[in-house]
């Protein structure tokens, strides 16, 4: 496909599984209804994002893939005709947790995962607590509009991630988030933090000269008991250019859905001007497997 029409699902969440997926799939119906063929939906959109504390009980929300909401999310891109992203707590055995990324294809099917590589454990983000590094590499997922560079979240802060998807052959990064400011955060603070997000992932769009969409969640979660100050999600979901341009953007306060044409073949004009693929020094990068170079 040369061009395709992709939106975002930028949405707040309850403790409530049932209303959060009924509210997902509302606005993915939505978006097949204005000619969308893909729907990228956000980091772990089933709940709230449960990471502020440390709680064996949350273990109990994760579910097996395939499992009710794959099956769940599949029945809705073959009825809606669209390719979906979506967003799991992975159970893959007792004791073993992954933060997924599932791709469902037009017809349902499970086109591919992506587990989640690079795992934060931060105050108000202890994911490490519960998430395995994923084990399936950057791996480019095959589909019927082409091949999608997914990752999760903490994955957008790397280049080197995005050019290796880059360097697979995907052309599309696709990022589900959940990413927000400490509410007593000063807002010069809180604004340098978001611009630095938007700026990170802008720059996997040039350097890769391919198009790039973040979908993240909005509103405010408290934290649990009195652990922290919860998190106000930033939104701000966009779609950038394979020159990092912005396509379309999403507000910080609000529910809502991001659309946006993709010209898919604007990455072979943009990397014929910029090269930056073919003049990459391979044979000097070497440090780059090292942890720090003393």
């Amino acid at each position: 496909m040369n061009k395709i029409v992709a939106a975002l699902v930028q949405q707040s969440c309850s403790e409530d599984r049932d209303e959060n997926l009924s509210k997902s799939i509302g606005y993915i119906r939505e978006a097949a209804a204005q000619g969308a063929d893909l729907v990228v939906l956000q980091e772990l959109h089933g709940g709230v994002y449960f990471c502020q504390s440390e709680d064996p009980d949350r273990f109990d929300a994760a579910e097996p893939i395939p499992g009710p909401t794959t099956e769940l999310l599949s029945a809705t891109a073959k009825e809606s005709n669209v390719l979906i992203v979506a967003s799991l707590f992975e159970k893959r055995a007792a004791g073993l947790y992954h933060n997924t990324a599932l791709v469902l294809d037009k017809d349902g099917s499970v086109a591919g995962k992506y587990r989640k590589m690079h795992i934060p454990d931060d105050p108000s983000y202890y994911e490490k607590y519960y998430f395995t590094p994923g084990d399936l590499g950057f791996t480019p997922i095959s589909t019927s509009i082409g091949k999608l560079g997914v990752m999760v979240c903490w994955d957008q802060w790397y280049p080197e991630a995005a050019r290796l998807m880059a360097l697979a052959g995907a052309e599309l990064l696709i990022y589900p988030t959940a990413i927000g400011w400490d509410p007593a955060d000063p807002v010069k603070e809180q604004q340098r933090q978001l611009d630095a997000w938007v700026t990170i992932q802008r720059a996997h769009a040039i350097a890769n000269g391919i198009p790039l969409l973040a979908a993240n969640r909005v509103g405010f979660e408290p934290a649990p008991g009195e652990n922290g100050n919860g998190i106000t999600f930033w939104g701000n979901s966009f779609i950038a250019g394979s020159q990092g341009e912005f396509l379309a953007e999403g507000g910080n306060t609000k529910e809502e859905l991001i659309l946006s044409e993709i010209d898919l073949c604007r990455t072979e004009s943009v990397r014929r001007i910029w090269p930056f693929l073919r003049d990459r020094r391979i044979d000097a990068y070497g440090g780059l497997l090292q942890r720090y170079l003393d």
